[in-house]
């Protein structure tokens, strides 16, 4: 076989093989696999998105929470990854500074998880169930407002009124929440009656 080498095509192919050379002897020749090995794989891979409402002031801004862990296999899920929900018209995406520090809230070791009461005469409080704290609270607010109601005014009408518990709704909830709220809270004959909104 005979083959014609013109010296351009000489000239390049030495070039291009000095090229190599150099690089080689310089270590760039396992650059691109070190490249590659260096790449993490995307931390939320195999997580649940759940959609829900920041913690903190009455803005009510959307969040995605990520959590890893299956628990149709038993396992324990946890929040790895707190963002902005750019589809929610409330923030579009964006979060404030403690909205964004939500995940170091979410693992606090100091984080309240349990109801707690502290008795009469007690020192310290006590963690209670969420039944028993359910059921306290509706046996005080019955005895309350069977002690203190105000059926009639002075000039004999009916007013239904209870003025001796308030109540602070959540801001950060639907309107429809909100609604309820309102329904049940004024139907108890609760006068006073306020939102966390406007604290």
């Amino acid at each position: 076989m005979n083959m014609e080498l013109s010296r351009r095509a000489f000239m390049r192919g030495a070039g291009a093989g000095l090229a190599g050379t150099a690089m080689g002897a310089l270590g760039f020749g396992d650059i691109e696999a070190a490249h590659a090995s260096s790449i993490r794989a995307y931390k939320l891979l195999g997580t649940t998105e759940t959609r829900n409402t920041c913690t903190y002031c009455s803005v009510a801004c959307g969040i995605i929470t990520y959590a890893k862990g299956d628990l149709a296999k038993g396992e324990k899920a946890t929040i790895i990854h707190i963002e902005g929900d750019v589809d929610h018209p409330t923030n579009r995406g964006t979060l404030c500074p403690k909205g964004a520090a939500l995940l170091d809230y979410v693992h606090s070791e100091t984080r309240l998880t349990q109801p707690k009461v502290r008795k009469p005469g007690s020192d310290r409080f006590e963690t209670v169930s969420w039944d028993y704290a359910l059921d306290r609270i509706a046996r005080l607010m019955k005895d309350d407002r069977d002690r203190n109601l105000v059926e009639k005014n002075n000039d004999g009408v009916t007013v239904n009124r209870w003025t001796t518990t308030g109540f602070l709704a959540a801001s950060a909830t639907t309107n429809e929440t909100a609604w309820l709220t309102y329904k049940v809270v004024r139907s108890a004959g609760m006068v006073v009656f306020d939102n966390q909104a406007r604290v």
